[in-house]
């Protein structure tokens, strides 16, 4: 369990991994990206770099590559109708903690 936490630093470089691959796969250019998105060149160099930059720079560039709607969903939380429900969840979680 311990191998699967992970540092923000880290988590942040593999946000910033994943939205170069994507950028790459549109064929966009940081150029293009940055233009399309408003978010400064520099700023979107370094976030391809260390990870670091705003959380409003990071929506905008995910409006651009179609991903906001996994920022709209970040903080949501789930209304169970059942007992069943929240066992099944709670099993779902165990079982991703394991692998």
């Amino acid at each position: 369990m311990l191998s699967q936490l992970k540092f923000p630093n880290e988590i942040a470089m593999d946000i910033a991994i994943k939205e170069k691959e994507k950028r790459k796969k549109r064929n966009f250019t940081q150029e293009e990206l940055s233009r399309r998105s408003g978010v400064n060149l520099a700023s979107l160099r370094r976030f391809e770099q260390t990870g670091e930059i705003s959380f409003v720079s990071l929506i905008k560039i995910a409006v651009v590559l179609d991903e906001v709607v996994n920022f709209e969903k970040l903080f949501d939380s789930e209304e169970y109708q059942s007992i069943q429900e929240v066992i099944d969840e709670r099993n779902r979680s165990a079982h991703r903690k394991i692998w």
